[in-house]
């Protein structure tokens, strides 16, 4: 079992330099400790801590309020998930966020659904939180544990369901600003916590968010007319098809770059060497995910790029999950998967019952996005 040290989180500190509010400067002063060993501390960077640096940040995080006597120094340390599922399944609140639709504008609220296969995806979502992809059994033994399983929490305590418009179904104004509140509303919420969008932004609008903010890029403003696609912010790309919603978006669009078409809709990734390749189209999907470990932050999307596409990635998240994990990036504090999934085509017609059926196999090859291509867009 191995542990975090969540000082970051308990402060409701970021690392992000925009939005810092002074908060080494006031633990340096109050503790007495090295700006660098707090610095450390924030990422969860650090090798090790003096009893005596422990306990002085005790001091300060009573003093301010942010934590009280009897849950220090605990509440500092949280176990480190060591499997896909488990990083999901270990935080205190957990938000799914899916995209609604509606045949026409002008029918009433209350007749908006969501597709079939992103159905099948929640309910996958939910076995896999759950269960632990169907190792919780194993992972919470009492035989290795020494305790009862009821006694080590790996469930959220608190279960949240979010419903966005799917684009197309109302104004782009409309969608954009529900989804940027929604995602406002989860990244200023306290506690560890998770947000999995379901859906690819050409249905689910706070994918737009999740992946903008990963990557600092400003949501919903097109980056087609980069001069070449290794200039594009994102190291995955959607091409839309010619019949979707084009909603201006950071990682979705119509082009590679100015001078680089992108003949076929689908999923484009940057390889290695910075070229970029078709991942395919019906049958691709997508994993990504960013966990900020010193925040207990974590956002998913899982997204196919058809309905096809949404139910058979529901199947690989149940048989094949450990593919996900561990992430392609790590930096201590920071912690990124981004996996494309190419599946078999069909090789029979499609029959009506097709798209009730949960059950479908198609042979998935699984591919971890190059370390490289995700490092130099976040790496300073």
């Amino acid at each position: 079992m191995r542990y975090e040290f969540r000082l970051a989180e308990l402060l409701g500190h970021t690392p992000d330099r925009r939005k810092r509010p002074g908060t080494i400067k006031a633990i340096v002063e109050y503790t007495g400790l090295d700006r660098h060993q707090v610095a450390s501390l924030l990422k969860n960077e650090a090798k090790y801590i003096p009893l005596e640096a422990l306990s002085r940040l005790c001091d300060y995080l009573v003093e301010h309020g942010y934590a009280s006597g009897d849950q220090l120094p605990g509440a500092l340390f949280a176990v480190k998930p060591e499997h896909f599922w488990e990083v999901v399944a270990r935080r205190r609140k957990l938000e799914i966020c899916l995209g609604v639709r509606r045949p026409d504008s002008q029918d009433a609220p209350e007749t908006a659904w969501v597709v079939a296969s992103d159905a099948v995806l929640l309910g996958e979502v939910l076995n896999g939180v759950t269960t632990l992809g169907g190792t919780d059994k194993l992972t919470r033994s009492p035989e290795e544990t020494g305790v009862e399983s009821r006694e080590i929490p790996t469930h959220p305590e608190l279960l949240k369901q979010t419903l966005v418009w799917s684009p197309g179904n109302v104004e782009a104004e409309e969608a954009i600003a529900r989804s940027s509140k929604v995602h406002n509303d989860f990244v200023a919420s306290a506690g560890d916590k998770a947000l999995i969008c379901l859906g690819s932004v050409k249905s689910n609008p706070v994918v737009e968010m999740v992946i903008a903010d990963t990557f600092q890029l400003e949501p919903f403003k097109s980056q087609d007319s980069v001069k070449t696609a290794s200039d594009r912010g994102c190291p995955f790309f959607l091409r839309y098809r010619d019949h979707d919603p084009h909603i201006p978006s950071a990682s979705a669009g119509m082009r590679l770059s100015e001078t680089e078409a992108a003949d076929e809709p689908g999923i484009y990734y940057e390889k290695a060497d910075g070229s970029w390749a078709y991942a395919g189209g019906q049958d691709t999907a997508l994993v990504f995910y960013i966990y900020r470990e010193s925040l207990g932050r974590l956002e998913m999307v899982l997204s196919g790029f058809s309905g096809r596409a949404t139910r058979l990635l529901a199947r690989t998240l149940s048989n094949r999950s450990e593919e996900f994990w561990p992430p392609v990036y790590q930096e201590n504090y920071l912690q990124v998967g981004a996996y494309i999934v190419q599946y078999q085509p069909a090789t029979e017609e499609m029959r009506p019952d097709d798209i009730l059926r949960t059950d479908i196999v198609g042979n998935p090859t699984i591919t971890p996005l190059p370390v490289e291509a995700i490092a130099r867009r976040l790496q300073p």
